[in-house]
């Protein structure tokens, strides 16, 4: 079992730009492929970006593609999420989760960790 912590959350202007991180506990992290989504109040829940357990292949929502970027360092048992160029239609709560071993999947069913969230902000 994983237990992810998100972080980095904020309040940006449009065009700018902040990096989201996910820590997350136990000693398997490297076998968990993991994945950012959204949610906006009142709206369901977005996949956004997720990397696979070795690190060697990512996978965007459209409408991120060119201005987000997932990453992770293994060693830190941590997963990144740099966002720039942000736009206002950005602002949700961002989640991170967490699926063990498996391919890259956008469908929040194959996820099995989740964390609380952390709110971005873009302001117009």
């Amino acid at each position: 079992q994983v237990q992810v912590v998100e972080s980095g959350g904020g309040l940006v202007q449009a065009g700018g730009s902040l990096r989201l991180s996910c820590a997350a506990s136990g000693r398997t992290f490297s076998t968990y492929t993991m994945g950012w989504f959204r949610q906006a109040p009142g709206k369901e829940r977005e996949f956004v970006a997720a990397i696979i357990w070795t690190g060697a292949s990512t996978r965007y929502a459209d409408s991120v593609k060119g201005r987000f970027t997932i990453s992770r360092d293994n060693a830190k048992n941590t997963v990144y999420l740099q966002m720039n160029s942000l736009k206002p239609e950005d602002t949700d709560v961002y989640y991170c989760a967490a699926k063990q071993w498996g391919s890259i999947s956008a469908s929040l069913a194959d996820y099995d960790y989740w964390g609380q969230g952390t709110q971005v902000t873009v302001s117009s």
